[in-house]
């Protein structure tokens, strides 16, 4: 049974589709949150990676668990409202086995480590009890108009000199 359906992953997380990694949370006490990624075959990542052997990439395996470790963050806040959870160091990251099309990623997370506006959190994913992968993360609160990047300035054209 799920804590947290999808729709309330999306009124926490940012995130959309085809980046929301997340279908539902199933565990969560004050460090600790247990997250499910139904992987399926029409997802647009498997069109590339790779056509013939489809697997889900090692990079998403671990969004996914920053994703699941995010939804902690921002849920004891009360929800996501003005803050993002930015993510600044990946850790430790192993690959075990292959995630394909059919499996239930489950994903473990574990807080290490948190202080005001910065949480360590290490994770465990696994699919039918087997480990396929492992990782550390470390995530930054923010406020959201301090993590948007600022607006680009258009270049200074270089002097040219006088004839």
């Amino acid at each position: 049974m799920a804590i947290l359906d999808i729709n309330e992953i999306r009124a926490i997380l940012p995130h959309r589709y085809p980046f929301l990694l997340v279908d539902r949370i199933v565990e969560m006490e004050a460090e600790r949150i247990v997250g499910i990624k139904n992987v399926t075959f029409n997802e647009p990542m498997f069109t590339g990676h790779f056509p013939d052997f489809p697997v889900m990439p090692g990079v998403l395996i671990v969004e996914a668990m920053a994703q699941t470790a995010g939804v902690l963050v921002l849920k004891s806040l009360g929800g996501r409202g003005d803050k993002l959870v930015l993510l600044v160091a990946i850790e430790n990251a192993r690959f075990r086995k292959p995630v394909v099309p059919g499996d239930t990623l489950r994903m473990e997370m574990k807080v290490l480590k948190r202080k005001a506006s910065v949480a360590k959190m290490a994770g465990v994913a696994t699919v039918d009890g087997v480990t396929v992968a492992e990782v550390e993360v470390m995530c930054k609160l923010a406020d959201r108009d301090e993590a948007m990047p600022a607006p680009a300035q258009a270049p200074v054209p270089d002097p040219v000199p006088a004839p």
